[in-house]
């Protein structure tokens, strides 16, 4: 990661953005004392080689840090919190399943429920209603309880 960082404060300067952008395009750079700093400063961060020609240190960055991929309910938790809700009836559903997996089998009041909620969402209303909605979750005609399907 400090890699990135490395890169992003060479190119915050607009001087040496713009002395990058030439070293891209081939163009020959002033010789002036400011560009050879420039330069420098380009060379030490990897994007440019000594003789200040452009060098793919992006590439060669995505290629050592390739983007991990998510899959199953790794979509949408992080660090076992839901981050988001999928807009798919079908990856909304399989989230669904997680979560009435991690509920007890008995009846549970709604303090107790949103309790359980509240450890995987910060919006747990929503997160209740979807679980009842996709009848994951029961709840007593008297509104005393919840029960999993």
């Amino acid at each position: 990661m400090n890699q990135w960082r490395r890169l992003a404060a060479a190119l915050a300067d607009p001087y040496r953005a713009e002395t990058w952008a030439r070293a891209l395009l081939g163009q020959d750079q002033p010789e002036d004392k400011r560009t050879r700093k420039a330069l420098d400063e380009l060379a030490a961060a990897g994007l440019v080689d000594p003789s200040g020609r452009a060098t793919d240190a992006f590439a060669r960055i995505l290629a050592e840090n390739p983007a991990v991929t998510r899959e199953g309910v790794d979509r949408w938790v992080r660090d076992g919190r839901i981050d988001s809700f999928p807009a798919r009836p079908t990856d909304r559903l399989e989230l669904l399943r997680w979560v009435t997996a991690r509920l007890p089998e008995r009846e549970l009041t709604e303090a107790e429920v949103g309790e359980h909620l509240s450890l995987v969402t910060g919006d747990v209303a929503t997160l209740r209603r979807y679980l009842v909605d996709a009848g994951l979750l029961h709840r007593a005609p008297d509104g005393s309880g919840y029960r999993r399907a």
